[in-house]
């Protein structure tokens, strides 16, 4: 139970300026063109000792046809319902508009608080805006400036009741919820059989690390503080909502494929807008949700047009953010119309994924329109091969996102592709394993000398990087590190993932007593 604020108004008079203000990051895009935020946002939210969540919403129009304008009130109705107060923003600056008023009547007709917000009031010259919204006949007005940070301590005073009642009524379902639990442990007890058991556990049949080289610390510290891996990069997105312990799962593609359409039906609700119009989502939006017993963090995206064409400085916001996303997922899934073949803009977002290390799955979208589905499946899996090499094997998953047919098999494949990608293989394992591989294809002769791999341990997860030494890492040919990735990729099955292998070496610790 949270206190839920909707920040609700027509478009253009710093709504998500001020959801920016309130969580803290730059997460809602801001412009001065008129109607920039099209679906509602989510987002954690603190002001002062108070924390709760913010609603941003799409700029309210007088529309309740089908079209852009309609749909976006229809998600800021949305959010409204769902909220337990509303601030409704007017432009202190410029007065109020017809559409000021219209909205103003239709708020006093719901059951719900309203609380008017004069913004971009930073001066006395705004005066006359901000009286003019006494007459909205909504109650007291209170002046602010989101852009700049003044004003704030107003909003606090208005949502601090509010806030208290929330948590009351929080502090209410813990007593409810522990005094159930006590009755029902006064029960079991009461009932209790004895019963023998063995809670000691010996599962563990990792390796215990006594056969690592006494120099392997200093090399992975050396190879971390040069940037070859981070231990902790997936966990570093400060930039987006993320809660450690959710799949952090992104929606792609380039525009008008299906991404939101596809949302909605994961989610079963109308979340997102949808329509036959390219470029509807502008945000990434970000939902959390339960999958099977997994906790999911879904994000959908703007689409992403080839860089030549974008000429739009919305456009070029919303891709940026999309990009943003792209770096901060775990799991990408790259929606595809299948009534075209996939293109050159396809293989560019689905190599920024597998550059990014994040896993990576196909959605071949409108599958149900495909006549010759076999030929399509084979020119499909065959350039996927022969572009990224690096992770073959990537999931494919054929599917109409209007229809739900197929759509079913995007989690499963998901949670699949997403255990691959943060697996840890023991070290005994992969230094058994070096060794049968490099018998296999012994490596090349550098100078008269073999190049010796002398042992592999697995770096991190997130995604599978593992360290190498050797004897010469610098002389270690491509084409060979490319056969160890192939050969972890099949031998300890983990197909479309992407890769990373780090060769090292370590000095002789002879060498300098020799030139002695």
């Amino acid at each position: 139970m949270t206190l839920k604020v909707a920040i609700i108004g027509r478009p253009n008079v710093g709504k998500s300026t001020l959801f920016n203000r309130l969580v803290g990051k730059k997460l809602a895009l801001v412009d001065d063109q008129p109607g920039v935020t099209r679906d509602r946002r989510y987002g954690k939210a603190r002001l002062g000792h108070l924390t709760f969540t913010v609603i941003d919403t799409a700029g309210l129009e007088d529309a309740f046809d089908g079209s852009v304008e309609g749909k976006m009130r229809q998600q800021s109705e949305i959010a409204f319902e769902d909220c337990d107060v509303a601030l409704f923003l007017i432009d202190a600056r410029a007065g109020l508009s017809p559409l000021d008023k219209h909205f103003a009547d239709w708020l006093r007709k719901r059951k719900k608080p309203v609380h008017v917000i004069a913004n971009k009031h930073e001066g006395k010259a705004q005066d006359p805006g901000l009286y003019e919204a006494y007459g909205l006949g909504l109650g007291d007005v209170a002046p602010i400036s989101s852009e700049h940070g003044q004003g704030m301590e107003l909003l606090i005073d208005i949502l601090l009741p509010y806030w208290k009642d929330d948590r009351q009524k929080e502090r209410d379902a813990r007593k409810a919820e522990q005094a159930e639990l006590v009755r029902a442990a006064s029960e079991a007890s009461s009932d209790e059989d004895d019963s023998d058991g063995d809670d000691s556990t010996d599962d563990d049949d990792d390796f215990d690390g006594d056969d690592l080289p006494d120099d392997l610390g200093d090399i992975l510290t050396s190879a971390e503080e040069e940037g070859e891996f981070d231990e902790d990069d997936e966990e570093d997105a400060d930039d987006l909502p993320r809660d450690k312990g959710k799949i952090q799962l992104a929606i792609i593609g380039r525009p008008n494929v299906g991404k939101s359409t596809l949302m909605n039906q994961l989610l079963k609700e109308n979340r997102v807008m949808t329509g036959p119009q390219a470029g509807l989502t502008r945000d990434a939006i970000a939902v959390d949700w339960s999958f099977d017993g997994r906790e999911i963090r879904l994000v959908d995206t703007a689409g992403m047009r080839r860089k030549k064409k974008i000429d739009d400085r919305v456009e070029k916001l919303s891709v940026s953010d999309t990009l943003r996303v792209i770096r901060y997922a775990q799991v990408a899934v790259l929606m595809i119309d299948a009534t075209n073949t996939i293109d050159k803009q396809d293989l560019t977002i689905a190599r920024m994924v597998l550059e990014e290390g994040r896993a990576l799955i196909i959605g071949v979208n409108k599958w149900d329109l495909v006549e010759d589905k076999p030929a399509y499946m084979k020119h499909l899996s065959d350039t996927l091969e022969s572009s990224f090499a690096q992770a073959r094997g990537i999931p494919i998953v054929t599917l109409s996102a209007l229809t739900g047919r197929g759509s079913d098999r995007i989690m499963p494949s998901v949670l699949e592709i997403y255990d691959i990608w943060s697996r840890r293989i023991p070290t005994s394992q992969l230094n058994r394993w070096l060794e049968v591989v490099t018998e296999r294809h012994l490596p090349p002769v550098i100078s008269g000398r073999r190049i010796r791999l002398r042992y592999m341990t697995q770096a991190k997860a997130r995604p599978p990087s593992f360290f190498i030494n050797c004897s010469k890492a610098a002389e270690l040919p491509e084409s060979y590190t490319r056969y160890l990735i192939n050969g972890l990729r099949e031998d300890f099955n983990m197909p479309g993932v992407p890769i990373r292998i780090f060769v090292r070496s370590s000095e002789n610790p002879f060498a300098k007593k020799k030139k002695r």
